[in-house]
């Protein structure tokens, strides 16, 4: 069997795999952000950073939730991790950003965050000040979940099919899944430019 055809037979299993019932508390979780006028932070590093910028203009030009992600701001993204380090880079950015009860925290990662292993701390601070405000906590995360996938209200762990394509299968999964989420008749309020065309 040729690596393509391997790779894409795991896609179908991941698919296959899925816990629909995660993908349906988010989109609750999300029509209550939005009703009662709050705001989603997506956070995310590497490709969930990429991800996390995409996902922002969907949440906001076609769910219309107000949204944001510190990554965007590259240069107080460095600021702060010059002056402050990086593990604080987001909590930071929260707490000027006046987060509360009625705002979500949506994250992309692989690992979902392990301030033990050094890796992805900065996501657990986040989340740490989240909890402590009583925002909504989502995810879209590999593996076990990590930090995320304990603490969070509504966390879909991309199941592993192959050890070797954990990343791979995992950041393409983000994709795949907000934009699920932001075209669920429930969330979506924008029609899209290409759907509204008519030959």
């Amino acid at each position: 069997m040729s690596y393509t055809s391997e790779y894409l037979n795991e896609v179908k299993k991941v698919v296959d795999g899925i816990d629909q019932t995660v993908i349906d508390k988010m989109v609750d979780l999300l029509i209550g952000i939005r009703e009662s006028g709050g705001r989603l932070f997506f956070l995310g590093v590497g490709g969930g950073a990429g991800n996390a910028s995409h996902a922002v203009n969907d949440f906001r030009k076609i769910a219309g939730i107000e949204s944001y992600s510190p990554s965007d701001n590259v240069s107080e993204l460095t600021a702060r991790t010059n002056d402050e380090g990086w593990d604080t880079v987001f909590v930071e950015w929260l707490k000027g950003s006046r987060l509360n009860q009625k705002d979500g925290i949506f994250v992309f990662s692989v690992g979902g965050g392990d301030v033990e292993r050094n890796i992805s701390a900065n996501l657990v601070r986040a989340l740490e000040y989240a909890q402590s405000k009583g925002s909504r906590i989502m995810g879209i995360v590999g593996r076990d979940g990590g930090y995320t996938g304990k603490v969070g209200d509504a966390c879909l762990i991309i199941p592993t099919v192959n050890q070797n394509t954990i990343t791979t299968h995992t950041e393409a999964f983000q994709s795949v899944i907000w934009h699920l989420v932001v075209s669920h008749p429930n969330i979506q309020v924008s029609e899209m430019k290409w759907e509204s065309t008519t030959e």
